[in-house]
């Protein structure tokens, strides 16, 4: 396909408007705009490659543009903030499915007719297919897990290492006999059927509390895999897009790794979240619960002289963010400083309360990173956690035994007071007992947060005035 100087042009300007983009997302006040920049160059490059390709093909292409359009239109508004994280692995998986469908067209077109393909095309072409086949299965299963389908524990079977390495290890030998040869559809079959399996077998011993990694990670691959399509097609644009989410995913995926004290091949091998024969319990037995009432809470947050909240995926499910707002506001008339704890790993996805705060127009400064929190909780007189459960456990700072031992948390347990809005006793994602809710200092408010909140912000209203 011939390129021409103007199109290339257009291409400058959309990479231009991807880095610009990428790089105002690096802070919440220009997030937004950094997004509609990068969507903006994003339609510029479609633009461009649409002319590029002729007027024969406007027939399919703009239907497409005007379906894909509205589809994404509705699912951006109707997609409520709990189903996030689903619809980020679907689309991560939608990416990698093209660029593997793109793959598969490509060598079938350039082998046509007993041709063979140059070692480079090939090997392009097979990591194009590879990498896009093992993110699709892999997204399908995180997919899978995040909105329980299936169980986000780790899915452990016999030999699994084993049998993950032998399979690796056999498409990587299909792929030399592959680039070999030169040509041989069935075989590029073979070689993508055994990478769609390896997708599934790779994600599903990953359990729940690992999803933000993961998914960081599959976004990763939809990226590396849309830069070797941009390889294949010889578009230049794609391949800086791919580049940039590639690299970014991998980026953000080692830090939340570093977050979380592990190394990616603990998190991608060691089915944490594995829960052992009485795994998590030490030092719950005999303990007792302390439940309150919101009259009780009430008149410790507005008396208390710092408040931090710790939200969680609860948070999200009881579509509580609003109502959190609020209740901060409400104090921070009568004096309280009110600060946010953000675990890096709360909810199911990368900066998931961040997002949700966002929403709710909380300022971005009132949110804390958990280095930066965790020396104040000891002077802190109460910490709301809602809907949190893992990132405050400390089974992982002082319980050798447990499957999150050795995680970094929100030391919510020093502060004076812990108020844990939550629905029941029931285990968090990673699936283990939480030593916190037995604590002396700590007092259950049970029921659904959105109306523990409303509750709350009620009753200081009424019976504290500003």
């Amino acid at each position: 396909m011939t390129v021409s100087p103007l199109a290339i042009i257009g291409y400058m300007f959309a990479a231009l408007a991807f880095i610009t983009g990428i790089r105002q997302l690096n802070s919440p006040a220009t997030a937004r705009n950094g997004n509609r920049i990068a969507a903006a160059g994003m339609l510029l490059g479609l633009i461009v490659t649409e002319a590029t390709l002729g007027a024969h093909n406007y027939a399919f292409i703009i239907p497409t543009m005007l379906v894909a359009a509205v589809v994404g239109t509705y699912v951006s508004r109707a997609v409520q903030m709990t189903a996030m994280p689903q619809m980020v692995a679907m689309f991560n998986g939608m990416g990698a499915g093209a660029a593997m469908l793109i793959g598969l067209g490509d060598f079938r077109d350039l082998t046509a007719g007993g041709q063979s393909l140059a070692p480079t095309e090939s090997i392009t072409i097979l990591l194009s297919c590879l990498i896009g086949s093992l993110s699709f299965t892999g997204s399908a299963v995180a997919f899978a897990k995040l909105q329980e389908l299936m169980t986000g524990r780790p899915v452990v079977y016999p030999a699994q290492k084993p049998l993950n390495g032998g399979l690796f290890l056999a498409i990587v030998a299909l792929g030399i006999a592959i680039v070999a040869v030169g040509h041989g559809i069935g075989l590029v079959l073979v070689f993508i059927a055994l990478a769609l399996v390896l997708g599934v077998t790779f994600v599903l011993p990953v359990g729940g509390a690992d999803m933000p990694v993961i998914i960081s990670l599959l976004n990763s691959f939809t990226g590396t895999a849309a830069a070797m399509t941009g390889f294949v097609l010889g578009n230049n644009v794609l391949i800086v897009a791919g580049a940039l989410v590639g690299a970014s995913g991998a980026i953000l995926t080692q830090l939340m790794s570093k977050a979380m004290n592990r190394s990616l091949a603990n998190v991608l091998f060691s089915a944490f979240g594995q829960v052992q024969a009485g795994a998590g319990a030490a030092g719950t037995e005999g303990g007792t619960v302390r439940t309150a009432t919101s009259e009780d809470v009430a008149a410790l947050l507005a008396f208390a002289q710092q408040v931090v909240i710790a939200p969680g995926y609860g948070l999200a499910v009881a579509r509580g963010q609003h109502d959190v707002k609020e209740l901060a506001d409400e104090l921070e008339k009568r004096g309280v400083t009110v600060k946010y704890a953000i675990h890096p790993v709360a909810g199911r996805m990368p900066g998931h309360m961040n997002v949700l705060l966002a929403e709710a127009n909380v300022p971005y400064p009132a949110l804390r990173e958990m280095d930066d929190i965790n020396p104040e909780f000891s002077r802190t007189d109460v910490v709301l956690v809602i809907g949190a459960n893992d990132v405050v456990n400390p089974a992982a700072r002082n319980q050798p035994g447990s499957p999150i031992y050795g995680m970094p948390i929100l030391n919510v347990d020093e502060a004076k007071t812990v108020v844990v809005l939550k629905r029941s006793m029931a285990t968090g994602f990673a699936g283990i007992d939480n030593p916190l809710f037995y604590e002396p200092n700590t007092l259950m408010l049970f029921g659904d947060a959105r109306d523990s909140l409303q509750k709350l912000t009620a009753e200081i209203k009424h019976e504290y005035p500003a």
